[in-house]
């Protein structure tokens, strides 16, 4: 049995890593051939950064994700304080409703929030598609991860500290600053990256609330429709470089933290 778990592993790894692999590696090959390799050349990155749609898509794409992360982190930890404080049925209705974003095709919550601002947009002439409904479209299904990430250390924090602190003469909000702030930090922080990742990751919400404004996973698509370029290759393989890197430091930050709690 360990040989055919061992072979079955191996096969999900080659189905799912060897394309990205092909991709990273002839994003440095010097024709614009797909299956024949030529030279090796960082021509493609260079030629990827003197083009203006991409460096435009790539500032409006950090834009959104670094503003959405932060508003995703804040309401998603204040939301988490309070879900905390609930009990009963309340408590699993507001998580019910806190999952949705989650468990909802991206496709429906992508339309909806179209038809949602198009229908506010022409009523108040408030909200136009663009880079600020990107922002509330990334921030409302960002919010689930950030919330899913700060509850669990709520949850293994003495809440007795907080009393105590008062107790000892601090304010409710120093408190909270010097009592449970440090305790919840690595949540926030892993909830706070995963918005960031989910957000310039994302394509099928940004694509359906976007309107004019071009993000670089909506870029790639329009390039995609056309003749596919290698600059195409080195864009992709520097997304994937830097979820890569994000998703290994929040991977980090739990073995790190789990080895806290167990010495």
């Amino acid at each position: 049995m360990k040989v055919l778990d061992r072979v079955y592993m191996s096969l999900v790894f080659v189905f799912l890593y060897l394309p990205i692999f092909v991709l990273i590696v002839f994003s440095f090959n010097n024709s614009k051939s797909r299956s024949v390799w030529s030279g090796f050349t960082f021509r493609w990155y260079m030629r990827l950064f003197e083009n203006k749609e991409i460096i435009s898509a790539f500032s409006n794409t950090i834009i959104i994700a670094v503003v959405a992360s932060i508003l995703a982190t804040v309401l998603g930890t204040t939301a988490a304080i309070g879900i905390i404080k609930t009990r009963g049925v309340v408590k699993k209705i507001i998580m019910a409703i806190t999952n949705i974003p989650m468990i909802n095709p991206e496709i429906v919550t992508g339309v909806s929030l179209m038809i949602l601002f198009v229908l506010i947009y022409n009523t108040t002439g408030l909200l136009e598609p663009g880079i600020v409904t990107m922002i509330i479209a990334h921030t409302t299904f960002c919010l689930p991860y950030v919330i899913l990430s700060v509850i669990p250390k709520l949850r293994q924090l003495d809440p007795n500290l907080y009393e105590a602190a008062q107790d000892l003469g601090c304010t409710p909000a120093k408190a909270f600053f010097k009592v449970v702030f440090p305790e919840i930090l690595p949540g926030i922080i892993t909830g706070g990256m995963m918005a960031f990742t989910m957000s310039i990751d994302d394509f099928v919400i940004s694509y359906f609330t976007s309107g004019t404004t071009k993000t670089l996973p909506i870029t790639i698509y329009s390039m995609t429709r056309k003749i596919v370029s290698p600059e195409i290759n080195a864009l992709s393989t520097i997304l994937f470089s830097v979820i890569f890197v994000l998703l290994f430091a929040i991977n980090i930050r739990q073995i790190k933290s789990k080895k806290v709690k167990e010495n």
